[in-house]
């Protein structure tokens, strides 16, 4: 409240404001840490993926413990919030952000941030927030490399005005270059604070630029956004087809050796499915997720029927496994 560019009054917009996280890796862990700090009342994670015990070199929320329970990164990272600021409301959501569950997810927010690693998902919440008029910031990190956008729909450009298709060919990842944690505190950081220049209504403050950083060889660039581009699929023509679900592939996770099966969402019962798992490899659950190993395969089975195939990129061996092993 002593900072001028909030004060008393932009405190209470804080605690007022509804801010939904896409993804709670590093950047996701960082973003929700600052915010629930600054004071914004209300913070809905969704995330897909559980802690690993690599995860901990960059993702500050997370612990030993949590990587030892397979704890998911959304309930982990309220649980640790909760913590430290009783005073907001957390609400965790375990799920992967499809055009099916947008709609919920996204309700009754006044932001979206987001902190996955990949086009596909950046596409589908320009798209939902686009058609909305929802305001949202693009930010990603690789190696030491960070690049982050505000987009204002109708004011600036949006996700498709910069990158109207997603970048082809061999692109790094973590599971290729690493990634520093100084560079995701970094995007992180900058995330939050327009966040909160938002939500304290300071819109002339908002950056109207893609920004990008690397921390390593302290190259900086910045492209203007300040206006939509003409002609532009998404602002422009209001085409959705992220939205509507077109061609929507497997995604193979960032940062490991691992695929994604989508399934129509279905309860399980971990108890009985250890039963049956038994007598073909090691098996572990608590209340979020049961784990699985068929050496060389780790399965992770969410309660929605939704897995992580570790141990493969390949797709057809995944879903094989799957059919195998869970059932269709």
């Amino acid at each position: 409240m002593l900072f001028a560019g909030i004060g008393a009054e932009g405190q209470e917009k804080l605690a007022a404001g509804r801010v939904v996280i896409i993804g709670c890796g590093a950047t996701g862990a960082c973003v929700s840490s600052l915010l629930a700090r600054a004071g914004v009342g209300y913070l809905r994670i969704v995330d897909r993926d559980y802690v690993e015990t690599s995860n901990l070199q960059r993702q500050i929320l997370f612990d030993e413990a949590d990587a030892a329970e397979s704890l998911p990164k959304a309930v982990a990272a309220a649980k640790k919030i909760r913590a430290f600021n009783s005073d907001i409301h957390v609400e965790p959501h375990v799920a992967d952000l499809t055009p099916e569950n947008i709609e919920e997810l996204l309700a009754d927010t006044d932001l979206a941030l987001d902190a996955t690693d990949n086009f596909e998902t950046r596409y589908l919440i320009n798209d939902f927030c686009v058609k909305h008029k929802r305001p949202w910031i693009y930010a990603a990190a690789v190696a030491s490399y960070v690049v982050t956008m505000n987009v204002i729909p109708g004011e600036t450009a949006c996700l498709s005005c910069i990158f109207p298709s997603a970048p082809e060919g061999a692109l790094e990842t973590c599971d290729t270059s690493g990634i520093l944690n100084s560079a995701v505190n970094l995007v992180g950081s900058v995330q939050a604070t327009e966040a909160i220049k938002f939500l304290v209504g300071a819109k002339d403050k908002l950056r109207r630029t893609l920004l990008s950083w690397d921390v390593w060889t302290n190259q900086t660039a910045e492209i203007s956004a300040n206006r939509p581009r003409a002609g532009c699929a998404t602002c422009g023509r209001l085409e959705f087809p992220h939205l509507s679900g077109e061609g929507r592939p497997q995604i193979t996770m960032c940062g490991r050796n691992s695929v994604q099966i989508h399934e129509t969402h279905r309860p399980v019962n971990f108890a009985d499915l250890t039963v049956r798992l038994i007598p073909h490899g090691p098996v572990k659950y608590n209340d979020f997720v049961l784990k699985f190993w068929r050496d060389p395969y780790e399965i992770t089975l969410f309660q929605d029927g939704r897995a992580i195939i570790k141990g493969t990129t390949d797709t057809a061996i995944a879903r094989s496994l799957y059919a195998r092993f869970i059932g269709n």
